[in-house]
């Protein structure tokens, strides 16, 4: 197993970043790497993501979102062609540090038979990690969200 996780500290409050990262509509306007999502996600259910690398790799996901858990944590989990061989657990937690400040953790927990073979799109996947993590905090403090 490998763990990539990066964080950011963001002067909101928690719920403004979660209204941001749940606002899956809206991705395009703003995301780097998280592209689109095919419809709103559903707790225990699979929907197509895009995904697209900092090197310009793109690839279409359909994670099944294990959690969507208000003001604290979006989490899914997909495959690459069949379970075992490319797995990725991806999420993002949201803490409430102080009053107007939270730090945002994303991750992602890789598994599967061919991981070894994977390390430069690993330090890729943390570029993006990076990418989207500042995207996300110069929406939330910009003030800018489009509601759906």
């Amino acid at each position: 197993m490998k763990k990539i996780e990066t964080s950011i500290m963001i002067l909101a409050r928690v719920e403004q970043v979660w209204q941001v990262l749940i606002n899956f509509s809206a991705y395009p306007l703003w995301s780097p790497t998280i592209k689109s999502f095919e419809r709103e996600p559903v707790l225990g259910k699979r929907c197509v993501v895009l995904l697209e690398q900092p090197n310009g790799f793109k690839i279409k996901m359909n994670p099944r979102f294990l959690r969507i858990d208000p003001d604290r944590e979006l989490r899914w989990k997909g495959e690459l062609f069949i379970p075992g061989i490319f797995d990725g657990e991806h999420y993002f937690i949201l803490d409430q540090v102080e009053p107007n400040l939270v730090r945002l953790t994303q991750g992602e927990l890789f598994s599967g038979l061919i991981i070894p073979f994977f390390g430069k799109l690993l330090s890729t996947t943390r570029q993006g990690f990076d990418l989207f993590n500042l995207a996300i905090k110069q929406r939330v403090e910009s003030g800018v969200n489009f509601q759906h």
